[in-house]
């Protein structure tokens, strides 16, 4: 077969198609693949190294804890910085040394290059302490401490002993959280409707000597709940700070740390493979379920999965109804014409519009404009603090209604057109109205593009974070818009979101190495929430192109 013939053929681009195609998947999964691995292998409890060290200056240092990463690096550039080096190698090994300690030696890591250790060892005593604040402590356990004095146990039963007292002090801990996050917050959400209710009392004129008597009476019932509570928390505090242990780190110096300040402890040089990986599967189950610690560097992500979501999913209660609404009207009842085509030249230019710049309406039209409205009408009592003029999930979910409401519309449309016009017409034949045709037969049988409509819209707008930024999204969220207080979903509150918590962790985080492996753990976390949506999207649609498949030949 002649060249030229081959081409007219057609073969050459299905085989280019095939290769970009090919090149596409290589590459997507290759991204994930590198995703994966910097971010799952964060959770793994390496080894802890001991090591005596000759620093730049040619001093000779003992420093510990955990190879995070190597490089090779030219040897004339490390000799311009001033670095003495004992290799002659062209190129130099260095590693990236996470020395925790940070309230000792001001930093987490350390670099360290390979030919200038002296001694590398992993002794098995090597504890690993897990802060609340600080980051890691990494050192050897030399005694506990109940109240100030050093406990008389002996050196094998120190450690069952450690772990004994450190599982009381987390027991403590969570019943500490638990009072202050139902008990004090129920109590401070009764003691607000209360400043509320009177305050709208005097808005009315209508704050008599017997309504100032029922409120100052029902608080009364509030502050002795409160002072209860607060005793209660008061002995529980009292409790959870009385044990201590003291730790000898690596240079011989020793550093007295609170359990109450201590989220988990282990030597991973004892660990076997499978005592490891039940640690491994309990720090990502840890990092899925738990709050952040430490400016987001450290602790879980569950405010910002939940806040993803939820968010996620009031944006698709939202932009579904309208869009099919504009759909059926652009499709079924506009007359064809100029101004009908010229709103769909808007409606797809709309798509390409910044998702930044739909920040910017929200902010002005929904926030200020409309929330400022309905405070002023509904919430006039709390001004001239906003309680719906102001950031929060429900504007941020409007604003990506509004972002993703071209794809639903142009999805709808493609599936309404597809319905062929013999339906319709047999409908209309058997007595059917318009509307009870549109109902009945078309949306139904029209539902799979609606839905596919639907996962284009959950998979862009669970990724935006730049309109976000502008309308409810925050570091960090004390409280979940959703919980156990009425009216128990709260649409004014301000969330965590995954994609503002890669931001914030990458770029606006204090430690960046400490930070790195999370974005890469948080990448994969969003990444398999906004899979998770899109395959409840993409079942439900499969089951209602399988119903109606057989209405459709």
């Amino acid at each position: 077969m002649k060249v030229q013939d081959w081409f007219k053929s057609g073969n050459p681009w299905i085989w280019l198609n095939a290769a970009a195609v090919s090149a596409s998947l290589i590459m997507v999964f290759g991204l994930l693949g590198l995703i994966m691995v910097r971010g799952l292998g964060f959770f793994w409890p390496a080894d802890v190294q001991l090591m005596d060290y000759v620093d730049e200056q040619g001093q000779e240092v003992r420093l510990m804890g955990e190879i995070w990463g190597e490089e090779d690096v030219d040897r004339e550039t490390l000799l311009e910085n001033g670095v003495k080096l004992t290799s002659e190698n062209k190129f130099i090994t260095r590693y990236t040394l996470k020395t925790g300690n940070r309230d000792v030696y001001g930093a987490d890591f350390r670099l360290i290059l390979k030919p200038n250790i002296k001694t590398l060892e992993s002794p098995d005593n090597a504890l690993v302490v897990i802060r609340r604040e600080w980051g890691n402590f990494y050192g050897f356990l030399d005694s506990i401490k109940e109240q100030g004095t050093q406990l008389a146990v002996s050196e094998d039963a120190l450690w069952s002993e450690l772990i004994s007292r450190t599982d009381r002090v987390l027991s403590l801990h969570d019943q500490i959280v638990d009072i202050q996050k139902s008990d004090i917050g129920e109590i401070n959400h009764e003691l607000e409707k209360l400043r509320l209710q009177k305050r709208r009392y005097e808005l009315d004129n209508e704050l008599t000597s017997e309504r100032i008597a029922e409120l100052a009476a029902a608080r009364e019932v509030q502050d002795a709940l409160y002072a209860d509570v607060q005793k209660r928390l008061n002995d529980l505090n009292l409790e959870i700070i009385r044990d201590s242990i003291v730790v000898r780190i690596a240079d011989g110096q020793t550093k007295e740390i609170q359990l109450d300040k201590v989220v988990k402890v282990y030597k991973p040089n004892q660990m076997s493979v499978f005592s490891k990986t039940g640690t491994y599967f309990a720090n990502i189950w840890e990092f899925v379920s738990d709050e952040p610690r430490e400016a987001n560097t450290e602790g879980g992500v569950f405010p910002a999965i939940f806040g993803t979501v939820m968010m996620v999913i009031i944006m698709a209660i939202l932009v579904t109804p309208l869009g099919v609404i504009a759909a059926v009207y652009l499709r079924e009842y506009a007359k064809q014409g100029v101004i009908t085509r010229t709103i769909r030249i808007a409606v797809n230019n709309l798509a390409g519009v910044p998702s930044i710049v739909y920040g910017v309406f929200g902010l002005g039209f929904f926030v200020y404009f409309l929330g400022g409205n309905i405070d002023q009408l509904f919430f006039s009592e709390g001004l001239p603090s906003p309680t719906f003029g102001t950031p929060g999930i429900l504007w941020s979910s409007l604003t990506l209604a509004l972002l993703t409401l071209p794809v639903v519309i142009v999805a709808t449309e493609e599936g309404l057109s597809r319905i062929p016009i013999s339906i319709r017409e047999g409908s209309l034949a058997l007595g059917a109205t318009k509307f009870e045709t549109l109902w009945r037969t078309i949306l139904p049988m029209s539902s799979p593009a609606i839905m596919t409509g639907l996962i284009l819209a959950v998979a862009r707008a669970a990724g935006e974070v730049a309109p976000l930024m502008l309308v409810g999204v925050v570091k960090l969220a004390p409280s979940l818009p959703l919980d156990g207080t009425a009216p128990f979903v709260h649409l004014d509150r301000k969330f965590m979101h995954l994609g503002f918590h890669i931001y914030d962790v990458g770029f606006q985080s204090p430690n960046v190495e400490a930070a790195r492996p999370l974005v890469y753990a948080t990448s994969l976390l969003l990444v398999l929430v906004i899979i998770a949506l899109n395959i409840v999207a993409i079942q439900i649609r499969n089951r209602l192109r399988e119903k109606y498949r057989a209405l459709e030949s």
